[in-house]
This record gives C-alpha cells, structure tokens and sequence, in this order.
C-alpha cells in the first residue's frame, strides 16, 4: 500500500476518487481539463484492461488524478487478453488523445492483473502496453492496486469486474490473502439478454440504466448471490470484519445488500468503484520519481 501519496497529495480517498470522475468520466471532448496547463511534473500512469473497461488513468506525482479515459472494450475475458491488437489499438488511441490534451508523450505505465492469472498471461498484459508504445513500469495485482486508494488497513477489498470476482484479504495494511473467481458484470448482462431477449450490447446498455435496474434486480439477484458466495467461500474462517466492493458491477443498485446478507459482514461500495483499480494501479507507477 502506497499510503504516503494520499497524504501528500492531502486528498482523502473520496476526494481522489471524485477528481478521478472529473477527468475521466466526460471524456472531455477534447478539451484539457483543469489543472494540466501549468504542469510540468513526474507523472504517473495506469493502464486497466478490464473485461468489460480498458482504462487509461494519469496522475501527478502526488497521486492527484489529471487526466484520463475509458472506453467499453471486450478485449479481455476472466482476467486473459484474448484480443491482443485490439487491446494495443485501444490503448494506443487512448495515449494519442490524452497527449494531446498533456502537451507531452507518455512513455510508461503501470498495469494491473487479477489475482491468480497465470504468469505468462500477467506478461500479456504487460505486452499490450509496450506495444502500444509505453515501457510497463510495473505490474501489480488488482485488489492490491485498489487498497493503494481505499487505504484499508483490515478487511477485504473484493474488485468485481467485468469477468472476474477478485478478492484480497488485509491485515494491518498487508494483502495476506488472494483469489479470482469467473463472475462478474458480463454475467449480469448476459443474464438480462436471456431474460429480455436483448443482444448482448443491448442488455449492457440497459443494465446501465437507472431507470431500469429497480425492474431488472429481481433478474440479476441471482448472480450477485453466486458473487457473494464466491466472497463467502473465501473470506469463511477468516477475521474479516468489513467488506469494501470496487470494480464497475457495484455500480449496480443492491448489490451492497446481497453481499452483506450472505456474507453476514458489513459490507460498503466507494462513491464510484469504477476508477478505484485504474488509479491505484497508476500510483504503482514510479518511472519519473526515481
């Protein structure tokens, strides 16, 4: 855990999390965001390709998010790249704007993994950043990257993506424990598509709505109880008083609720969990402050 930047960024987990929504959640036309025209500093970058999410996050030397993109792209499935070029190009495409709007080239990154993928699928990962032309400065763990922003000294951090349930369990600060189940957000869309008779792409829009998902719970119920079994399984004769979701899946209205039902423990989502992963894993970045 890097808890030194949040203190010196003197920003509070939410407070980064809200200015990492700033920056990254409009994907700004084009435009540069506030607080890049007179910085010239290290910068620390993440790259997140998630299964249903690849992002793109930038950050000062203190932590602070600048600048950033994300884009749905089903370029990985359960943790793997199974698309390579079209991770590259995705990745690629993101550099280019993002230079654009920093006025300078970024040359490396940090990325991140599920935990338990195998050893030459974390090298894929790696991959398909230096191919999209930034040395990988780093590579870590999700849930670990996650607790680099929540801070969380005891407890679990479960990051539900799009393909995967990951877990880590804390303990005085310290990841002790690690695993990564397949069951994530594309199971719920799938789910619906079955249930509506949607596409796939279809069903992802509407599991996005707000104004939908109070309809579509009873649906989706089912696969948040598989989601907090897998937790349950894992953190079973463990002391874990707490549990903190991250990932874009806890977006979903309820899932709060049904994971503290099976699990039994107390259980909270961030303001937006989507962008946890991505920034934690860019404060793993230390090219340009050695």
């Amino acid at each position: 855990m890097i808890e030194p930047i949040l203190k010196d960024a003197g920003l509070s987990p939410d407070q980064i999390l809200l200015r990492a929504d700033q920056v990254i959640l409009p994907n700004l036309n084009g435009n540069a965001p506030s607080g890049l025209a007179n910085y010239s500093g290290p910068l620390r970058v993440g790259v997140d390709l998630g299964t249903a999410f690849t992002v793109l996050a930038v950050l000062d030397e203190k932590g602070k998010p600048l600048v950033g993109e994300y884009q749905f792209a089903q370029v990985v499935r359960d943790g793997l790249v199974v698309d390579f070029m079209g991770a590259v190009m995705i990745v690629e495409a993101m550099k280019r704007r993002i230079e654009s709007k920093l006025g300078r080239s970024l040359t490396h990154a940090a990325s991140g993994f599920p935990p338990g993928v195998p050893g030459i699928e974390v090298r894929a990962t790696a991959n398909v950043v230096e191919a999209a032309g930034m040395q990988c400065a780093n590579l870590v763990d999700e849930p670990s990257a996650a607790n680099n922003v929540l801070g969380l000294k005891d407890g679990a951090i479960v990051d539900i993506g799009g393909g995967t349930t990951g877990i880590a369990i804390l303990e005085n600060g310290e990841v002790v424990y690690t695993a990564d189940e397949a069951t994530g957000g594309t199971h719920l869309s799938l789910v619906i598509a079955g249930a509506a008779d949607l596409s796939f792409e279809e069903a992802e829009e509407l599991k996005k709505d707000p104004s939908q998902q109070t309809r579509l719970f009873p649906i989706v119920r089912p696969v948040m109880e598989k989601m907090g079994t897998i937790v349950e399984k894992h953190v079973r004769d463990k002391d874990v008083k707490s549990i903190v979701l991250v990932g874009g899946t806890p977006l979903f209205p309820g899932i709060v609720r049904v994971i503290e039902e099976i699990t039994g423990i107390p259980t909270k989502v961030p303001a937006n969990p989507l962008f946890v992963t991505p920034v934690g894993i860019a404060m793993e970045d230390r090219s340009e402050l050695i």
